[in-house]
């Protein structure tokens, strides 16, 4: 059974819309009895997002795939005992987690998530509505009049932006983001697979995601000069 020989898609659902996705209780069902094509659905559907995860808590990519590697063996192994309290991707993304921390503890590498402090914003603060607006902590200014995705958000360059945007975020944040915006979980599954609290994620989202909008804004600026 291949286990990392997968796709990794950019845009949550392109694996969704490579086969139709079935219904969680029939997806656990096949999986327990060994059905390779459906181990091989839910393999390309999540391992690239799950590398992304385990990359901010070790030290290399070679040891986030091997997290990753040893996570889906631990997802076979304990499957028998899923019992459905939470998503089975949810399921997934926690054995993963638990793994990444463990061997980030090993290799002297410890994120530490409980804390909201990070390293500053990452935005100018005076972009942002004071405390006394009608509407506090919202941007001054709306962003800039963007391609629509057909136009521009696909190619190449700009994943190419967003991949270093989010390499260049501190460890939390870019964790937050990843969770968030890339494979697309609510803010309590968040907080629940991280075991860190609602303000918590919500500092770090924001952060996170006014970093990777300057990175945006500064690309589309340039472009739209003659």
């Amino acid at each position: 059974m291949r286990l990392l020989a997968c796709r990794s898609p950019v845009i949550r659902g392109y694996a969704d819309a490579m086969e139709a996705w079935p219904a969680e209780d029939v997806l656990v069902a096949r999986l327990r009895a060994g059905e390779e094509s459906a181990f091989t659905l839910v393999l390309d559907a999540w391992s690239g997002g799950m590398l992304r995860v385990a990359r901010s808590f070790v030290s290399t990519e070679e040891s986030a795939a091997e997290v990753v590697q040893e996570t889906w063996l631990a997802v076979i192994e304990a499957l028998d005992g899923f019992e459905g309290r939470s998503s089975l991707k949810t399921w997934v993304y926690r054995i993963l987690t638990n793994t990444a921390k463990r061997r980030g503890t090993r290799e002297h590498r410890v994120v530490p998530l409980s804390s909201v402090d990070d390293s500053g914003p990452t935005v100018d603060p005076a972009r942002f509505r004071p405390a006394d607006d009608p509407f506090p902590g919202h941007w001054w200014e709306f962003p800039a009049l963007w391609p629509t995705p057909e136009q521009g958000l696909l190619r190449r360059e700009v994943q190419d932006l967003l991949a270093a945007a989010l390499a260049e975020l501190p460890d939390r944040q870019r964790l937050v983001i990843t969770l968030r915006d890339v494979e697309g979980y609510p803010s309590d599954e968040v907080c629940e697979l991280l075991g860190i609290t609602q303000a918590n994620q919500r500092v770090l989202l924001h952060r996170a995601r006014a970093f990777v909008r300057g990175k945006l804004e500064e690309y589309y600026t340039r472009e739209a000069k003659p």
